[in-house]
Formats: structure tokens, C-alpha cells, sequence
């Protein structure tokens, strides 16, 4: 009886929304889209120093992210040397693989990272809900079905990607000059999935 009445108390406690969790005070939604403006330019390329970390492999190169067209980019990651790693094309309704190493040819990884370059370079996403803390502003919205919520102060600072109302991603967006995030970082909690960015177009 002891373990059924710790077990209902837990799953009390652990069913409040990311937004009460987090503190996040409601408001009436005033704009109806969510703008990221960092890679938006269709006359530039994105070019970042890149490391990523997955389970116990660290591969590090260059990482070219170029805008083709309206809701299409490309995404390439070489070795600084020039072979490339993986190779991919985003647009408002598919992600394909052009190439990808064989070391990352994996469903669950290929999955992970659509969805993370996915929120990285879409521009506009249909607010749901709108928040404030402090004087930061919060906007819910989705991508390929997750929940993600925008922090937004004098720039888009930060995205939370949350899943079973809890933190699963961090986008932290640093830097910050000309619609350019110099650094970011891109960081999973669930499991050992993390990249970092800095940007040598600068």
C-alpha cells in the first residue's frame, strides 16, 4: 500500500506542464508565427566549425549550412580536409539523405538529427501559445509533431524541444550579430547526443 501511495505522488508531481514547471506565465497570443532568422539568407553561406559528440565517437570538421530557396537548405558536415560525412536536404515537407558515413548510418541517429536541423533552420512555426518570465518571451509551437518552445529576449536566444512535459533538447544561440548566431550549441538529455558550432564566416 506504502509503494502504490509513493508511486501515485510521484506521477502528481511529475505530470505538471514544462510551463508550470518552469514558471511561465500565459498571455494572449499577439503574433501567429515564430520567426528564426539565422539562416535566412539566400546569398550566404553558413559555414561553423562543428563538433559532434554521439554516444563515445567525437567527429569534428566543417559543417555548411546553405538556404536554396524559400522553406529548402542544404546541410553538409566534411572533415576540414574535404571528405564529406553527412549530407542533407531540408524543405518544408522532406528531409532526404544525400550521403551519410556509414559510422552515423543509423535510423534512431538520422531521426534525431532531422528533427534538430529541422528546428534549426525553419523560419516561420505557427505560435500555439505564448509566455513570459521575467522579461523574456516564450512561444509554444511544433515541428514534426514535438513541442518546442522559443525564448525570445532582443534575439531568438534559445529553443526547448520537450517530450512527457520535460526538457529533451537545448538550442542555446550565442553570439549574436547581423541575424548570425555565431555559436551554438545543441545539447540531448536523454541520451549522449551533443553539437557545438562556431562559426568561421564571421
Amino acid at each position: 500500500m506504502r509503494y502504490l501511495i509513493i508511486s501515485c505522488c510521484f506521477l502528481i508531481l511529475s505530470c505538471g506542464s514544462y510551463s508550470k514547471k518552469n514558471q511561465l506565465t500565459e498571455q494572449e497570443v499577439k503574433k501567429q508565427f515564430i520567426t528564426n532568422p539565422y539562416f535566412s539568407d539566400a546569398n550566404q553561406d553558413y559555414v561553423y566549425k562543428a563538433s559532434i559528440q554521439v554516444y563515445d565517437n567525437s567527429f569534428g570538421g566543417l559543417l555548411i549550412i546553405k538556404k536554396i530557396e524559400d522553406s529548402n537548405h542544404r546541410i553538409v558536415f566534411t572533415t576540414e580536409m574535404g571528405a564529406k560525412l553527412f549530407d542533407f536536404s531540408i524543405t518544408e515537407t522532406e528531409f532526404k539523405v544525400n550521403y551519410i558515413l556509414d559510422e552515423l548510418n543509423k535510423k534512431l541517429l538520422i531521426n534525431l538529427l532531422k528533427t534538430d536541423f529541422k528546428a534549426l533552420v525553419q523560419e516561420q512555426n505557427l505560435v500555439s501559445k505564448s509566455f513570459i518570465k521575467d522579461t523574456i518571451h516564450i512561444y509554444q509551437t511544433a515541428i514534426l509533431g514535438k513541442k518546442h518552445f522559443y525564448y525570445v529576449s532582443e534575439h531568438l536566444n534559445q529553443i526547448i524541444r520537450t517530450g512527457y512535459q520535460k526538457e529533451k533538447v537545448h538550442f542555446l544561440f550565442t553570439d549574436i550579430s547581423n541575424n548570425i548566431a555565431n555559436q551554438i550549441t545543441i545539447k540531448h538529455h536523454n541520451i549522449k547526443l551533443e553539437i557545438n558550432l562556431k562559426s568561421i564566416s564571421k
